[in-house]
């Protein structure tokens, strides 16, 4: 699969999400306010994370993943999940609180129930999106999406009970819509799974084969990332705005078994590289050095500084990334984070 330049900058997906979201998803909700006007805002917000994507120098930027949602809590229409669970009739019914977590009960995901097979032919939306983002920019564009293994494991299940099958399932459906955006002219796929520290051994094994399904026999031209992070959830009624904690770092990280996706690379937090160490083999490593989780903006020369101490890290394998999406920052911050990324690319030698 393609490669990227050493020290590449590239986003996780998600952008900063206006406050004013949540008052246009409360219009909408009591009929003061259509949904083409609102996604006509979406289309607008997007076209702003573009805008500061172009401005900071990111190299492979996306649209910011704002069509995805129409405010910042995760609940539906969440735009990891529930944005997806939606267009898949197998998931049926409403939403249901489910525990994600065994860190904290009180988080939880209001997830959809799987009650038929999941079709390998539905159009997910990720060619529209394509085409959308790179009718606003010259940049090359990312398309993400979350893996079978999220997409299986934080639903109810009363189709299948059996969460390999389900995940296989699921991979033939993204196998299809991988192959759509490779023919519409995308180059570059993210495919997006938190949960793989807090899940056992066998089911991780599971999901590998299943993202391996996925992303089989697509044009070697194509850059496959897989984004793995330790989850960036916040809760409580005050949500929105807040910057998200890590839920899921409970268990072994699995880099061995990550390595085994036959991915050009994996994103993953700056002070979880070190598991990567003498497993990459020909793979990039995106290393998170800009944290979302810290509401203070980095230096460029702090970013550099967080990347060189992976001595064992080849120049030629380093792209340089944020550790999770930045829907949950101020513009500012995430701006001022985008241009820190450019920055230490430039201290580096990119």
């Amino acid at each position: 699969m393609a490669k990227y330049p050493r020290y590449a900058t590239t986003v996780i997906g998600a952008y900063s999400v206006p406050d004013w979201y949540e008052a246009l998803d409360r219009l909408v909700a009591v009929g003061q306010l259509s949904m083409r006007a609102m996604a006509d805002a979406q289309y607008r917000a997007g076209e702003a994370a573009i805008h500061d994507q172009e401005r900071a120098g990111i190299d492979v930027i996306t649209g910011g993943e704002m069509h995805r949602r129409t405010h910042n809590r995760h609940s539906p229409p969440n735009a990891m999940l529930n944005y997806f669970w939606q267009k898949i009739p197998a998931f049926q019914g409403s939403t249901r609180p489910k525990g994600i977590t065994p860190r904290d009960p009180d988080v939880f995901h209001p997830a959809a129930t799987c009650r038929d097979r999941v079709g390998e032919t539905i159009d997910l939306g990720l060619v529209d999106e394509f085409n959308m983002v790179s009718g606003l920019t010259d940049k090359p564009v990312k398309i993400t999406m979350t893996g079978p293994h999220m997409l299986a494991k934080v639903a109810y299940d009363e189709y299948y009970n059996d969460l390999p099958r389900m995940m296989m399932d699921l991979s033939k459906l993204l196998r299809h819509n991988f192959r759509l955006l490779a023919e519409a002219g995308c180059k570059h796929i993210q495919i997006d799974e938190p949960l793989f520290t807090l899940s056992d051994e066998q089911e991780v094994d599971a999901a590998v084969d299943a993202i391996n399904v996925a992303i089989e026999d697509l044009p070697d031209d194509i850059h496959v990332s897989m984004h793995i992070c330790q989850g960036n959830y916040a809760v409580g009624k005050e949500y929105d705005a807040q910057i998200g904690h890590r839920y899921f770092d409970i268990g072994r990280y699995k880099a061995d078994k990550v390595c085994k996706i036959e991915c050009s690379s994996c994103l993953v937090e700056y002070d979880m590289a070190h598991n990567y160490e003498g497993l990459l083999g020909n793979k990039q490593l995106g290393v998170g050095a800009v944290d979302v989780q810290d509401p203070k903006v980095e230096t460029g020369a702090m970013v550099a500084d967080r990347i060189q101490a992976l001595r064992w890290l080849a120049p030629e394998q380093t792209i340089v990334t944020s550790s999770c999406g930045f829907n949950h920052l101020p513009r500012q911050t995430a701006m001022g984070k985008l241009l820190a990324m450019a920055t230490a690319k430039r201290i580096l030698g990119g």
